[in-house]
């Protein structure tokens, strides 16, 4: 795995922090999304001085924003020749209804539309590896949402953990239908549940603790460095093992309704 790069959203805290300290660890290239540039300059630091990797390097946006977010695939791509690994780990819970600077309820916003649109933008780049992977970062939670069609805004109602179940369902079905598209290449596509983990999210979602960040960071891991996922497309996983998922899921007309319902939203043809 020496030299292979990757890129990993929201990796300043949580989870994805410690998915970047476990993958530097394996001789891995890692590009650091934070919020900010010093959230992600912080985050630099603190995993080079805990493993000692000279191959980390940074990059920010505020993936609220997809203009930030076409920003910063154009800074992966003109800084980067090749791409293996991209790891759509960022995410948020929102107690309340609030609106993206595009319009979109923030929760959808930030944990579905900005990682399907920086997902498409690199993925020109991430057909160059001979193992490339995408891993999105879902939740158990998916399991629990409801598809309304009509209200995948909150246009009409707002429920917090129903947005944010909705949101982790997004990741799923865009990750079912991304593996569908990319058969026949390098490119592979999973998600996954890390399980019930301490991090800000947990604590401000649900005001509960759970596992910790190492345990946490472990399905993302394999999935995005061993031999055995390297032939995996279009599961998800729980503990490292493919795992059922959301009925809709395996809706063929749902997944590419979806897609290109999100390909509107996100402005990307």
């Amino acid at each position: 795995m020496e030299n292979r790069v990757v890129l990993i959203t929201g990796a300043t805290d949580g989870i994805g922090k410690q998915t970047a300290i476990e993958l530097a660890n394996k001789g891995f290239h890692i590009i650091i999304h934070g919020r900010t540039k010093e959230r992600s300059e912080a985050a630099l630091n603190e995993i080079r001085s805990i493993t000692g990797s000279n191959t980390l390097s940074l990059t920010h946006a505020d993936l609220s924003s997809l203009t930030q977010v076409r920003k910063l695939a154009e800074n992966v791509m003109a800084n980067y020749s090749n791409l293996d690994v991209l790891i759509n780990n960022a995410g948020i819970y929102m107690k309340e209804r609030t609106l993206s600077e595009d319009g979109y309820e923030m929760t959808f916003a930030v944990n579905h539309l900005s990682h399907f649109l920086l997902t498409n933008l690199l993925l020109d780049l991430l057909k160059k590896s001979d193992d490339g992977r995408i891993v999105n970062v879902s939740s158990v939670a998916h399991q629990n949402a409801k598809m309304d069609w009509n209200n995948l805004n909150s246009e009409k109602s707002f429920s917090a953990y129903g947005t944010y179940s909705l949101s982790k369902l997004a990741n799923v079905l865009f990750s079912k239908e991304l593996a569908l598209r990319l058969k026949g290449t390098n490119l592979k596509s999973n998600s996954l549940h890390p399980g019930v983990i301490t991090t800000k999210l947990l604590k401000a979602g649900f005001n509960i603790t759970g596992a910790s960040v190492k345990k946490g960071a472990e399905t993302s891991v394999f999935l995005a460095s061993s031999e055995e996922a390297a032939s995996l497309n279009g599961e998800y996983l729980v503990d490292c093992n493919v795992a059922t998922t959301h009925p809709s899921v395996n809706d063929t007309g749902v997944l590419k309704r979806f897609w290109d319902l999100s390909e509107a939203m996100t402005a990307l043809n």
